[in-house]
C-alpha cells in the first residue's frame, strides 16, 4: 500500500546546512507539516531556535532525546558530522527500529558500516546531496540497502525530489558521484573566481566582472540542459578558428585544464573512500 509523506514523521539527527535545506525544500513544496519534524543537535542552540522560529518545527537537544519518541519515526535522517557519526549511530543500535527508513547525509558512511554499527540489517538510504539543494536546485545521488522497502525508497527520492534532481545508482558509485556532484559546485565557483579575477585585471570594475560572470555560468549550463547538446559539441560551436575564444581555449590547455580537472574529480572521490575506509575503522573498534 502506497505511503504518502504528509503522513510520516521525521527526526533529523544533526541540524546543519543540509539538514535545513532539506526542511526547507520539504514545508515550500508542502510535502509535510512542521509539526512532523524534528530537528536535533548536540550544542548548538542558536541553530535550534533559528530553525523553530523559521520554519515552525520542533527542535531539541540529543541529549534529551527520548528512546519513545526516537521510535515513533518514521524517518530517521542521520546529518551530523563524519566524525561523529560512528558514536552517534552506535548510541542509536538499541533504540531504532529495523522498519524504520534511515537515511544517510554523511560523506563516506557506508551501508555496510551503518548495519555493522547498528547490529542489524536496516532500511538505509545513503546520499550525496551537493550544497545547490539549499535553493531547491540540488543534485542527489541515492542509493538503498537490500532491507530498504519500495515504498521506503520512494519516499527517499520524495524527499530529495523536493531539494533538486534525484539520480538512483549502485552504491559503488557513490563515491566517483561525490567527485563529480557532490564536490561539484566548488569547482565551478574556482572557475567563477577565476573569471572575475581576469575581468577585473582586464579594466572591469568588481561588480561587472561578478555579474557578467554569474549571468554566464547561468546561461551556459541553462543552454546545455534545455538543448540537450553535448558541451563539447557547444563549445565547438561558439570556438571561431582563431578568434578569441579558441586563443582562451588553447591557454586553458597549455596549463592541462582538463587533465586537472578530471584528477580533482577523481582525488575527490578517492578522499570520499578514505572517509568511509576512516569511519569503518572506527566502528570495527566500537563493534
Amino acid at each position: 500500500m502506497p505511503v504518502n509523506i504528509s503522513t510520516q514523521k521525521i527526526i533529523f539527527i544533526g541540524a546543519g546546512s543540509m539538514a535545513e535545506a532539506i526542511i526547507r525544500g520539504l514545508l515550500q513544496k508542502e510535502k509535510i507539516e512542521p509539526k512532523s519534524i524534528l530537528a536535533i543537535n548536540r550544542s548548538n542552540q542558536a541553530k535550534l531556535n533559528q530553525l523553530q522560529a523559521q520554519y515552525k518545527i520542533q527542535v531539541g537537544s540529543i541529549g534529551d532525546l527520548l528512546p519513545e519518541t526516537l521510535q515513533a519515526a518514521d524517518i530517521v535522517v542521520l546529518a551530523m558530522k563524519p566524525k561523529d557519526a560512528a558514536q552517534a549511530i552506535t548510541q542509536l543500535q538499541h533504540t531504532l527500529r529495523p522498519d524504520q527508513l534511515l537515511i544517510s547525509l554523511i560523506a563516506g558512511l557506508s551501508i555496510q558500516t551503518i548495519e555493522a554499527l547498528l547490529q542489524h540489517p536496516s532500511s538505509i538510504a545513503r546520499t550525496m546531496p551537493n550544497t545547490s539543494s539549499s535553493i531547491g536546485l540540488g543534485a542527489t545521488g541515492i542509493s538503498f540497502s537490500s532491507s530498504t522497502e519500495p515504498n521506503q525508497q520512494k519516499l527517499a527520492i520524495e524527499i530529495f525530489a523536493s531539494v533538486g534532481e534525484v539520480f538512483e545508482v549502485e552504491e559503488a558509485q557513490l563515491d566517483i558521484l561525490t567527485g563529480v556532484s557532490g564536490c561539484g559546485p566548488a569547482y565551478v565557483y574556482y572557475l567563477m573566481e577565476a573569471m572575475m579575477a581576469g575581468g577585473i585585471q582586464g579594466g572591469l570594475s568588481a561588480e561587472m566582472a561578478r555579474d557578467l560572470t554569474i549571468q554566464t555560468v547561468i546561461g551556459a549550463a541553462a543552454m546545455v540542459k534545455a538543448t540537450e547538446i553535448e558541451p563539447a559539441i557547444l563549445r565547438k560551436n561558439v570556438t571561431s578558428p582563431n578568434g578569441a575564444t579558441q586563443a582562451a581555449i588553447q591557454t586553458l590547455d597549455d596549463f592541462n585544464f582538463t587533465e586537472a580537472v578530471e584528477k580533482a574529480v577523481l582525488r575527490a572521490s578517492e578522499r570520499s573512500n578514505e572517509l568511509g575506509v576512516m569511519i569503518a575503522a572506527e566502528a570495527m573498534k566500537r563493534s
